[in-house]
């Protein structure tokens, strides 16, 4: 696998984000942590505020994080000046033409912005998730806001199976259209179980579509079967030819954390990617450790319905 161009800007690598033109972070912020309750806004705005100050300029969010106080602490951090400095990120839920419009305005209300540079199909997560995308009005939603301005780029997201990422893919060629990006998980633990690196990442990377990489650390429960460290999950995931690696952040330690794994990368050998491998194999076997895969506590659509319209 052949990985992006990386061109260095201060102590944080910049790769290109597929066919677009564009070069963001390596590493990206996410969103969700920014509208917890433990994480209050002066913190978020930090946060925010301190990773683009240090050069990390992908900013990843959602229309459906925390009810979306993650989209409108994340606006308020992007007052005075620092939109300009930003590569905005955010995902809407909606399936049906009327729902996906909707969304896509409070999106950009909550973000205080007249424009999202990438708009995302957020959560497909079902084998029928990439027809209502197409057929049911969502996509047409989104043709109309990316020609009147509103969104730059077009991806998708999701979490559950390999299989529905690439059936996205196929229905999206079916109806001649390329997806910009994909976000996926990408981990030391995805590697062995419903694998999106082995089955989904080598399709993006023959079309040339931005990978953006997310759940490193799986939310921390990889963590949890202590046999690997954050850094090395943060290396790993950079050692794939991702675009970007969007890690949630909720504490300035976790920020330097976050730093310390861009400034410090350096490519893999296959010894080490075996040595890691091999370290995480018997505890990946069953997804135990990838909840996201296996379980729907985490799907926000599932629990909502009502939000894909």
């Amino acid at each position: 696998m052949t990985k992006p161009e990386i061109a260095r800007a201060s102590d944080i690598p910049y790769r290109d984000l597929g066919r677009t033109g564009e070069k963001v972070s390596a590493i990206g912020l996410g969103g969700w942590h920014l509208g917890l309750p433990e994480v209050d806004e002066t913190l978020a705005i930090r946060i925010v505020r301190t990773a683009l100050d240090h050069g990390v300029n992908f900013m990843d969010n959602s229309w459906d994080y925390n009810d979306g106080a993650s989209e409108a602490r994340m606006g308020k951090a992007l007052r005075d000046g620092y939109r300009d400095k930003v590569f905005l990120m955010t995902k809407i839920d909606g399936r049906t033409r009327e729902s996906a419009a909707k969304q896509i305005d409070e999106s950009l209300t909550r973000l205080q912005t007249d424009h999202i540079d990438l708009m995302q199909f957020h959560e497909i997560i079902r084998f029928e998730d990439p027809a209502r995308v197409f057929e049911g009005g969502a996509m047409d939603a989104m043709q109309e806001a990316k020609k009147s301005g509103k969104v730059r780029f077009i991806g998708f997201t999701g979490h559950k199976d390999p299989r529905i990422h690439v059936k996205m893919l196929e229905t999206a060629a079916v109806h001649r259209f390329r997806f910009d990006t994909v976000q996926m998980p990408l981990n030391v633990m995805d590697a062995h179980f419903r694998s999106f690196e082995k089955l989904v990442l080598p399709e993006l990377l023959r079309n040339r579509t931005g990978v953006l990489g997310m759940k490193p650390m799986g939310g921390g429960v990889i963590l949890t079967s202590n046999v690997v460290k954050p850094i090395e999950c943060l290396h790993y995931a950079l050692n794939l030819p991702t675009s970007v690696v969007i890690t949630g952040v909720d504490s300035m330690q976790i920020l330097e954390q976050a730093f310390e794994a861009a400034r410090t990368f350096k490519p893999m050998t296959k010894a080490e990617v075996r040595e890691l491998l091999g370290r995480t194999v018997e505890a990946a076997a069953k997804g135990q450790y990838e909840l996201f895969k296996t379980e729907t506590r985490f799907d926000g659509t599932v629990q909502h319905p009502e939000w894909l319209g």
